[in-house]
């Protein structure tokens, strides 16, 4: 049995601040990978898929905590809507459309 090992020998310069340079080279090598192979590894599972995978963040926005924040208010204020089904929230929309 033999082990092959093919080494690229295909350069890609990428431009980013240093603060980011710092950022990528601590995750990459958090999780056993220098940044030449996170990035090969990120590329390759792009082309493979023909698309890039972008997970938002899971914390609300300033503007969504504000939301939140008014519709829990007017929850406890007794302003709210209470959960509707189906076709009592097709009725209070139709209301809605009427003023």
């Amino acid at each position: 049995m033999h082990n092959v090992i093919i080494m690229s020998n295909s350069l890609l310069s990428i431009r980013t601040d240093e603060e980011t340079k710092k950022e990528i080279t601590k995750f990459a090598n958090s999780v056993g990978l220098t940044v030449s192979a996170f990035v090969t590894v990120v590329l390759k599972q792009a082309v493979k898929e023909g698309r890039i995978v972008l997970t938002p963040a899971l914390e609300p926005t300033p503007y969504l905590q504000r939301v939140i924040k008014k519709a829990e208010a007017d929850l406890k204020a007794g302003l709210a809507t209470p959960p509707l089904n189906k076709s009592e929230a097709r009725e209070h929309l139709h209301s809605l459309m009427k003023q």
